[in-house]
């Protein structure tokens, strides 16, 4: 399990970043990410069921401040970081390689596959990702592959709030601007992945009721 974090152990982690503010525009985001990674990334270890040598994937990693968590936890194991952005992408390689990381591999993802290689996962985690999903079907199935035997996924996501807007090109039965959790399920479910639990107001201790985390294992 992760260490509790004291608080010189998180302003040493907004440090890290903390002397580029003023020539990256990106660098205010990582520094609020990383300190918010370090908070919940041992949540996400103890329902991931991760131990330190494991494969974890981040799907839809954004400026990677979790990729960069889970990568120093898990040591001689690895973390596979994707995304489909370009400045995403660039921006996770420069951290990862600034945090002297050899753990961790960073691939350009897509609308219809993780771009895994099959079965190199112990766990793969998406956070507020998969309410953007458009080619579902596929995409669904390119995560089962991405998986080991018995390994597990999470959804981190929140349902959406009253008339707020669809994101374009997805299903009109995601209802607004995130999804409902039962649609999670129903989706992901479909594949092949086992239903374990669904966990409400996500991450813990977080003020924001809408919230969830959806728990699949790979049979």
């Amino acid at each position: 399990m992760i260490k509790k974090l004291t608080f010189t152990v998180i302003c040493a982690a907004l440090a890290i970043v903390g002397t580029q503010g003023a020539q990256d525009p990106d660098a205010q985001q990582v520094r609020q990410e990383r300190a918010q990674a370090e908070l919940d990334a041992p949540k996400l270890v103890e329902q991931l069921e991760l131990k330190p040598g494991m494969t974890v994937a981040d799907i839809g990693a954004g400026f990677g401040a979790m990729t960069v968590v889970l990568g120093k936890w898990i040591g001689p194991g690895h973390v596979f970081a994707t995304d489909i952005g370009a400045r995403q992408l660039s921006v996770i390689r420069d951290y990862v390689k600034r945090e002297g990381l050899n753990n961790v591999t960073v691939l350009e993802g897509a609308a219809a596959s993780t771009n895994l290689p099959v079965a190199c996962c112990d766990a793969v985690f998406l956070r507020h990702v998969y309410h953007h999903v458009k080619e579902i079907e596929p995409f669904n199935k390119s995560l089962l592959a991405s998986l080991k035997p018995g390994g597990r996924l999470a959804i981190m996501d929140f349902v959406p709030s009253k008339g707020s807007q669809i994101p374009e090109g997805v299903p009109a039965n995601r209802e607004g601007h995130g999804i409902p959790i039962a649609v999670v399920i129903a989706e992901v479910s479909a594949p092949g992945f086992t239903y374990v639990k669904t966990i409400d107001n996500w991450p813990p201790g977080d003020k924001n009721p809408a919230g969830f985390l959806v728990l699949f294992r790979k049979p």
